[in-house]
């Protein structure tokens, strides 16, 4: 359990705290960061256009699963620290949390920052001498610099206004540790916007705070995620050529990774999340000319899925031509990494959509979710047990007990995360 408790080293901490943060957007970061900084003993308001997720954080509850947000939440919401609106309220901190989709289009995608500038537009009319604004959404370079000039348009004061641009780094399922522990990012659009949010964040971080421009950290957070997404790329391409040579690709990697300067990652079902699949196109759309490396990682990983989906196919078919009758598919897991419930880009979702919409009697089994609108889901004893042909896709704990593991041992299961290595 992660301590809430606070303590600081800064004289002018209680100053801060007189400060009103609104942060906007109460999702996988907003959420997590609203209710950190209440515990920290800082008033937040917290806004979403949802009044159902409103609602429920007004109740102490939770709408996602994250490790401990539950237990801060309850405690801010019981101090009246933390309090959620569905509009925004008077502040002096103003954090923008909210979702950096694609556009889709033939050819290829392009990052959507209408939420952004939606949310900016909301803020003008409060904005006033000494306030700050930070953008935390994952964003094409450019995009700090457009909430300014959408600020000014929509007739904002900003004079003695500090815009910076602090990119989370946290890995779900340990957000609330490392929003205090990881290193941040902080790019102003002037030296002093850098210092006046380095100061704000150095108030609740214990990681380093370093200081660049605002290009310079919208930009650093697209490469740490196109590298991580090459990382895998590769990881990938060699599990479907280990597959066509009849190699085991886990001891593969095992063994490749005993070399004292190679660390090639785990392949997996694709790549999903909002991060990693989704911000490598934030930097091929600013230069489509020299972005051949990083497009052919975002190919080979989007490929991934389509080969999962074509094995588990190929499977299908040769149950039928030997029994006659059509496999019952289950597929384990459907978040797009382990142990947690965000379904954002998951190509485990997508192989078990591409299933059921091509014909093939197919369910699915996540623990981390009740249900879901479209699919028809199964626990964990019934799937494996109903199951002609068991497709294993998100590495969940629940998946790597002793007993469960022997079972899809015994059953042949097609696994594509590396649970029965």
């Amino acid at each position: 359990m992660v301590d809430i408790r606070y303590f600081s080293q800064f004289n002018n901490i209680e100053i801060m705290k007189t400060k009103n943060i609104c942060v906007i957007g109460l999702g996988y970061i907003g959420l997590p960061t609203a209710a950190l900084l209440a515990n920290k003993e800082f008033l937040v308001s917290g806004v979403d256009i949802n009044k159902d997720v409103v609602s429920t954080i007004n109740e102490g509850k939770i709408h996602i699963v994250e490790a401990d947000l539950d237990v801060f939440v309850k405690s801010a919401i019981s101090t009246g620290q933390l309090k959620a609106f569905t509009e925004i309220q008077l502040s002096d901190v103003y954090m923008i949390c909210v979702p950096t989709p694609l556009h889709k289009n033939k050819n290829m995608s392009k990052p959507n920052i209408d939420h952004v500038l939606a949310a900016t537009k909301s803020i003008a009319p409060f904005i006033k001498s000494g306030d700050l604004i930070i953008l935390e959404s994952t964003s094409p370079v450019g995009t700090t610099k457009k909430i300014q000039q959408t600020l000014i348009d929509y007739g904002a004061n900003l004079e003695d206004v500090h815009i910076a641009y602090c990119p989370e780094r946290v890995l779900p399922g340990k957000i609330m540790t490392e929003l205090v522990e990881n290193d941040r990012i902080v790019g102003g659009l002037t030296s002093i916007s850098t210092k006046k949010v380095r100061d704000f964040y150095r108030l609740f971080v214990n990681g380093n705070i370093l200081e660049t421009d605002a290009n310079t950290a919208e930009m650093c957070k697209l490469a740490e995620n196109s590298y991580r997404d090459l990382n895998i790329a590769f990881a990938n391409e060699l599990s479907m050529i280990c597959d066509k040579l009849n190699i085991n690709v886990w001891d593969l990697i095992k063994l490749a990774n005993k070399h004292p300067r190679v660390n090639i990652l785990q392949p997996g079902t694709g790549v999903g999340g909002h991060c990693i699949a989704v911000d490598p196109w934030f930097v091929i759309s600013k230069d489509i000319e020299n972005t051949k490396l990083i497009r052919a990682a975002r190919n080979v990983n989007d490929h991934k899925t389509k080969w999962v989906i074509d094995k588990i196919k190929n499977v299908a078919t040769k149950y039928f031509s030997k029994t006659g009758v059509k496999p019952k598919i289950v597929c384990l897991g459907l978040a797009f990494k382990p142990d947690i419930d965000d379904l954002r880009e998951s190509k485990a979702l997508k192989v078990v959509e591409t299933l059921l919409e091509e014909g093939y009697e197919t369910s699915a089994v996540e623990p981390n979710i009740q249900s879901h609108r479209n699919l028809p889901l199964l626990n964990l004893s019934d799937g494996i047990e109903k199951a002609d042909i068991i497709c294993v896709l998100v590495k969940h704990h629940e998946f790597l007990q002793p007993v469960i593991k022997e079972k899809l041992i015994n059953c042949e299961a097609l696994d594509f995360c590396g649970v029965l290595s």
